[in-house]
């Protein structure tokens, strides 16, 4: 049998771009792979999973570098990078477009507001859309059109096959239809090397932003007030508040209304009248200028990170809020934050086991982040950001898994809820040997690798 070769753009250490292909966004975890296989097509993908197994050679796989916690690199492994492979061919007659895995959010929305249209998805501009996807995929149009994957209808993947094989499969709600259930929200890297997904598109148009910032001192008010609005409020209005460490001092609502400024005047009242905002303000513009609103940069640029989640089913109750305000008065640094989302709308209108993505019935995803400039400091942020966690456990639940947090004891039902049974079944089919593995991997019936 002819043994498989290594193709596309090879990059080794000592090559002069070995440190830039092996950077993720997170540096607080590097690691060194023999090496990485930037794939510019298909066959690229097939040849190196081939390759993989017939050199049994540990590997893992990465398309837009945000893993948190850098399960898509591998020390003196393989990395199968899909990132080069990024095209993206728009459908309007049947108001579709199939995206290679390698495009990054920044180059979805610009080719799709092209042509008038878009899909809900996150808002850092370097983001995978195939990691995005197959976790779920929340962000600023969640409430009016659902998570990404709502609009996913059909993956291609390379699966393996045989004992050393692999092979081009298509999921969809007619074929494989398991696997496609599964990619819906099961994570990415589980079951195969997603090479190209086809989106249903939404159309947009103009929508309006807005923001209030309050400060310090209305912490508890503006909390409140932000937490028992947004998840009930008009579906098409999708929020975030950042509460700041008390060393910047400031809690910030911002959204996108995909409506007119005089309807959203009137939706915002009970904010605008809660506290004393220090800053209000709303503009209607053109859906892209608010993309590259919420395109924070700083978010896109490699640093010394640490960041976990939950879910919030029900509004916190006042000691959770003085709990969260606690540790934001003694936070590591200034860039420590805990970052909240709105959630339900058309998100809770599809049934926990329809996809994979099990907190349909959640009002908010949350997220415990913060950054630091020193490795001396690590230690210090990662201590602060697992006590949070802690802290607020008994007021939350489960943790999204493009959220993923490698200290979470009872991961499979902090990520999968009641789907993980199913999920496992879907990996012992499509993947009996566990090829795709890594840590928090989900695993095969066969054995708990």
């Amino acid at each position: 049998m002819k043994k498989a070769k290594l193709t596309g753009r090879i990059v080794s250490p000592g090559d002069p771009d070995y440190d830039e292909a092996r950077t993720n966004n997170n540096l607080s975890l590097p690691k060194f792979p023999s090496k990485i296989v930037f794939c510019q097509k298909t066959k690229d993908v097939v040849n190196a999973l081939k390759w993989v197994r017939e050199n049994n050679e540990d590997f893992r796989l990465r398309s837009g570098r945000h893993s948190y916690e850098n399960y898509s690199l591998v020390n003196h492994g393989i990395v199968i990078d899909v990132s080069e492979m990024n095209d993206i061919t728009v459908h309007n007659e049947e108001g579709t477009a199939r995206i290679e895995a390698g495009a990054n959010l920044g180059q979805v929305y610009r080719a799709l507001w092209e042509h008038g249209m878009t899909i809900p998805g996150g808002t850092e501009s370097s983001v995978g859309l195939v990691g995005l996807a197959l976790g779920g995929g929340i962000g600023m149009l969640s409430r009016p059109f659902g998570l990404t994957c709502d609009h996913l209808i059909e993956i291609e993947m390379v699966a393996a096959s045989g004992q050393q094989g692999a092979e081009l499969i298509r999921a969809n709600r007619e074929m494989n239809s398991d696997l496609f259930w599964a990619s819906c929200g099961g994570g990415g890297g589980n079951f195969g090397i997603v090479t190209a997904l086809t989106f249903k598109l939404q159309a947009i148009a103009d929508v309006t932003l807005f923001a209030i910032v309050w400060e310090w001192n209305d912490f508890e008010v503006a909390f409140d007030a932000w937490q028992k609005w947004a998840p009930f409020t008009d579906e098409r209005i999708t929020s975030q508040i950042e509460l700041k460490s008390k060393e910047v001092g400031e809690v910030v609502v911002q959204g996108i209304f995909v409506g007119p400024p005089s309807e959203l005047k009137k939706l915002l009242r009970p904010l605008r009248k809660s506290g004393t905002p220090t800053e209000v303000w709303l503009k209607e513009v053109p859906y892209m200028k608010a993309v590259r609103f919420f395109d924070v940069p700083s978010g896109n640029q490699p640093a010394l990170r640490k960041r976990s989640g939950s879910f919030i089913e029900k509004p916190f109750p006042h000691v959770a809020i003085m709990r969260m305000k606690q540790f934001l008065e003694n936070a590591p640094n200034r860039n420590a934050s805990i970052w909240q989302q709105s959630l339900r709308g058309a998100v809770g209108q599809i049934a926990s086991n329809r996809t994979a993505f099990y907190y349909r019935n959640a009002l908010i995803a949350q997220e415990y982040i913060t950054s630091w400039e020193h490795a001396e400091e690590e230690k210090q942020n990662v201590q602060w950001v697992e006590a949070l966690r802690r802290m607020l456990s008994p007021f939350t639940m489960g943790d999204y898994v493009n959220f993923p947090d490698q200290s979470i004891e009872n991961w499979p039902t902090a990520y999968y809820g009641r789907n993980f049974t199913r999920l496992r079944e879907v990996k012992t089919k499509y993947d009996p040997y566990n090829v795709f593995r890594f840590p928090q991997s989900i695993p095969t019936n066969r054995k708990w690798l």
